[in-house]
């Protein structure tokens, strides 16, 4: 289910790479969350497990070790010569069930392991749900869908990209995908966040950081700067590429407060994963304006659960103030040509961390700009809320939200 080590996100390897270079030592546990609180059973449980041990198989190859070595030239070099020798190990997977049968899982480890284990897990769970509930794509429906939407991106001239490994329909549906992407649409599909499908189609591998890079700064140096480090550490390791950066971990708002004049320089661009895109988007271009840069410079990238028609709206609204493209996931590979079909809503984040085995554990947690995306505990969101000046209401969490 899982076709190669290669088989994920682009950013997983950039993060690792991040973390592997400026904190070797550091460790972190990530923990499943179902939005949609579905209900399993002990079958499932044991399904997922054998999938997880099957994940030890996997391993770097010669080839794809050239690949990404000629490819990917800003990860370092010593990274991906680390990675030939690593492994998945199964047993650091904790999975079960609580009471009422909703599925539990935390990975615990170096933080430049453990992040490698977050898209796969979540990539296992949504295939073998599929499975569970006796669901196969309609291929030839799923294309016609795929066509439409693709039509819209040529129409109105809309750049974008694939982001949809984490949650996919199964992996057959989605190299199905990305190849009929390739032949239809290649002038406005800027690439896959699917580093073994790049590969294999001769796509740009596209992404940068991933949520937790700032989760992980709040977590050992605090709140109040965490999105100003997150931002410095991220450029010297970097030194300006992969320059898109995620600005909601603790809030647009927040994010925008402790940008410097040097970073938005730096910065290609800002990736908008919730909240209102035109009100985001009007946040950032004033912020840029204050520095006096021209936003004409700078890219949107949106990325909050669009779909083409929806994108071309926004792109509508910004025409001529900033450019913009889009990173569209659960759209394109869970689209399977199923009349009624609801894909996976399911998310795995960084919930704890610290600098060393040495040091205390520290809960971390994530500020939406949609209240249905924070994470975390309760009495973390009272502290940051205090500390980054926000609106401690709107800083709540529903009964529903928690790790």
């Amino acid at each position: 289910m899982i076709l190669s080590i290669l088989d994920t996100d682009l950013y997983k390897f950039s993060t690792s790479n991040a973390y592997f270079q400026l904190y070797p030592l550091a460790e972190g546990t990530f923990t499943f969350n179902d939005r949609s609180k579905e209900v399993y059973d002990e079958d499932f449980i044991s399904e997922l497990k054998d999938a997880f041990a099957a994940l030890a198989a996997l391993r770097l190859s010669d080839e794809e070790f050239r690949y990404v070595r000629s490819r990917i030239r800003y990860i370092a070099g010593n990274y991906w010569e680390w990675l030939r020798g690593f492994r998945f190990e199964a047993d650091k997977i904790q999975c079960g069930l609580d009471a009422e049968g909703h599925l539990q899982i935390e990975v615990t480890d170096l933080l430049y392991k453990v992040t490698l284990y977050e898209v796969p897990v979540l990539a296992l769970v949504a295939e073998l749900r599929n499975r569970r509930n006796g669901l196969s794509p309609d291929f030839d429906k799923a294309m016609q869908l795929l066509d439409a939407k693709l039509e819209i991106a040529k129409s109105d001239g809309l750049y974008f990209s694939e982001f949809g490994t984490r949650r996919r329909f199964s992996p057959e549906l989605h190299e199905s995908v990305v190849r009929r992407i390739g032949e239809k649409c290649p002038e406005y599909c800027t690439g896959t966040s699917n580093v073994h499908f790049a590969r294999l189609f001769d796509m740009s591998p596209v992404g940068t950081f991933p949520h937790e890079w700032m989760m992980f700064h709040s977590g050992v140096f605090g709140y109040k700067r965490a999105n100003y480090l997150g931002l410095e550490d991220w450029i010297k390791v970097y030194d300006g590429a992969l320059g898109t950066a995620l600005v909601d971990t603790f809030t647009t708002a927040s994010f925008l407060r402790t940008l410097t004049l040097k970073q938005a320089k730096l910065l290609d661009g800002f990736r908008q994963d919730s909240g209102d895109e035109r009100e985001i988007g009007d946040m950032i271009i004033a912020r840029l304006q204050e520095f006096g840069i021209d936003p004409n410079t700078k890219i949107l990238v949106f990325s909050n659960a669009l779909d083409f028609k929806k994108y071309r709206e926004v792109a509508a609204y910004f025409k001529g103030r900033i450019k913009v493209s889009a990173g569209i996931g659960t759209n394109l590979t869970c689209d399977p040509g199923i009349d009624g079909y609801r894909a996976a809503n399911i998310v795995m984040k960084l919930s704890r961390c610290r600098m060393s085995a040495k040091d205390p554990w520290e809960k971390v947690i994530k500020i939406s700009d949609d209240k249905g995306k924070h994470m975390g505990d309760d009495i973390e969101f009272r502290i940051a809320a205090h500390e980054l000046h926000l609106d401690a209401q709107s800083c709540r969490k529903s009964a529903a939200e928690q790790f």
